[in-house]
């Protein structure tokens, strides 16, 4: 069984910075990308970083320049240094990973995520 448990999440002031952390448990036979999403209060979850298996990034026009995504040996661990936060970061960030255990079909992974608070 895949699990992904975060941390790193917590309250700063804006301006400040944080280190979200998503460690992985469970095998996987092939990963196709990892990332980072966030959900603020009434509004829809949305991508903040992704790294694919290639090492290629994307990143959310919002986050561009201020934030980076990494990910550790063999995948097992997935990171999002988050500078110069704006209030509006405030949201439940999770981890997500894209791959395929063996002899099932490709799916998502998600973690329970982690409270990112940014005060003004």
């Amino acid at each position: 069984q895949v699990q992904l448990v975060e941390s790193g999440g917590g309250l700063v002031q804006a301006g400040g910075s944080l280190r979200l952390s998503c460690a992985r448990s469970g095998s996987l036979f092939a990963i196709t990308a990892m990332g980072w999403y966030r959900q603020a209060p009434g509004k829809q979850r949305e991508l903040v970083a992704r790294i694919a298996s290639g090492g290629s990034t994307t990143y959310a026009g919002s986050v561009k320049g201020r934030f980076t995504i990494s990910s550790g040996n063999a995948k097992n661990t997935v990171y999002l240094q988050m500078n110069s936060l704006k209030p509006e970061a405030t949201a439940v960030y999770y981890c997500n990973v894209f791959g395929t255990r063996l002899l099932s079909a490709a799916r998502d992974y998600w973690g329970q995520g982690t409270q990112v608070t940014v005060s003004s």
